[in-house]
């Protein structure tokens, strides 16, 4: 299948062109303001399936809106009736086009039109009214608020918000990119109006949208990671974020309580799902000799020989498990059980460490016992 996408170098037309690509049985026929006129005429001829995302929304001009916008589609549907082809074409639009402004004026004579052309030539035309879309490779500073504020809070730079109240209804770009294939493929979601739509939408205030992005940027000091549940505005939210880092602050550093014995390393929290952290140990060095009532852990050497040692509470049985990073092997460190790693081998010892619970100083529940008292009362 030959699919033109015209503004193809845009957010929208980047993220489906991608995801285009990794097709057999696509060809993308891309179109963009810097692509040669001539060439529109010969992807109108050949082209089996058309995305129309071209469109203007920054002009400098306000007559540029109706150009842009309705100019354009006119021109591409004038040159698909030129050849006689009526492939199906989808139209990309704008919540904004039920609004009395030059830009939803502008998008809506668009939709009009498109939807002249389907009864005209009997072309399936699919006209999607977006919301605010956000994601990566969406232009900063130039009609998405998310993006602003993505770009500026991870570069440290002020932002402004005018009001914390206002409502905000988004599609996230993996969800867009995913119904325009729904489309492509003729099952596009639509509803009573006749107008397309993505399925999965996310209403927030600006302010929420605020605090989140600050969590982010901060969970480098605390290591707290926000909701991961799929699906999650969080989830999306985060990846947009990390998308905006500077390209020499993907690395950032962790606080290491290092010893002559080794170190112990907080990687990553969670508010449900505990923490994970790295413990090195040196040769010979043992840690631990305490049990918990209600924290448990799972230990992974992932680097050097180590032994592992529990005693039940009330028992004089010790039980032991060697571990080596030749073999990654998941130890539970279950309740009710004092215990210790030791390191056996000649080099340092790297075990990667997750408990259920962050530590909490004030309720620390780990009571000092060794594990090598034969006779306990």
């Amino acid at each position: 299948m030959k699919v033109l996408v015209t503004g193809a170098g845009g957010f929208i037309g980047k993220n489906l062109i991608a995801e285009l690509n990794r097709r057999d049985d696509v060809e993308v026929l891309p179109f963009d303001v810097e692509t040669p006129a001539e060439r529109l005429e010969d992807y109108c001829k050949e082209c089996d399936f058309v995305f129309n995302l071209a469109g203007i929304n920054r002009p400098e001009h306000v007559e540029e809106f109706m150009e842009g916008n309705f100019g354009f589609a006119t021109t591409l549907v004038d040159t698909l009736k030129k050849y006689g082809n009526t492939g199906p074409i989808v139209n990309a639009s704008s919540i904004q086009a039920a609004l009395d402004n030059p830009y939803g004026r502008s998008k809506k004579a668009g939709e009009d039109m498109m939807f002249a052309y389907g009864k005209e030539t009997g072309a399936s035309v699919y006209v999607y009214r977006f919301p605010n879309v956000f994601g990566k490779w969406c232009r900063p500073n130039y009609n998405s608020a998310v993006a602003t504020f993505c770009n500026n809070i991870a570069r440290d730079l002020p932002i402004q918000v005018n009001n914390r109240a206002t409502v905000m209804h988004l599609v996230y770009i993996d969800d867009v990119v995913e119904e325009l294939l729904c489309a492509m493929e003729g099952r596009p979601h639509v509803n009573e109006a006749g107008y397309c739509y993505v399925p999965v939408e996310h209403e927030t205030t600006l302010g929420e949208i605020v605090d989140l992005l600050y969590s982010f940027r901060e969970s480098r000091r605390n290591l707290m990671i926000p909701d991961m549940t799929e699906g999650s505005f969080s989830k999306k939210l985060y990846s947009t974020y990390l998308s905006y880092l500077s390209e020499d602050a993907f690395a950032y550093p962790l606080l290491m309580h290092a010893d002559d014995r080794g170190s112990f390393t907080e990687i990553l929290k969670s508010a449900d799902r505990g923490q994970v952290s790295v413990n090195i140990l040196k040769p010979g060095i043992t840690k631990g000799n305490h049990w918990h009532h209600t924290k448990n852990e799972k230990f992974l050497v992932v680097s050097g020989k180590g032994l592992i040692r529990f005693r039940k509470y009330s028992s004089s049985e010790i039980i032991e498990y060697t571990v080596s990073g030749d073999k990654l092997e998941v130890v539970d460190i279950p309740t009710g059980y004092t215990h210790s790693i030791i390191n056996v081998g000649d080099n340092d010892l790297v075990t990667l460490m997750w408990c259920n619970e962050c530590y909490n100083p004030d309720s620390p529940d780990t009571i000092y016992e060794l594990v090598e008292v034969k006779n306990h009362e």
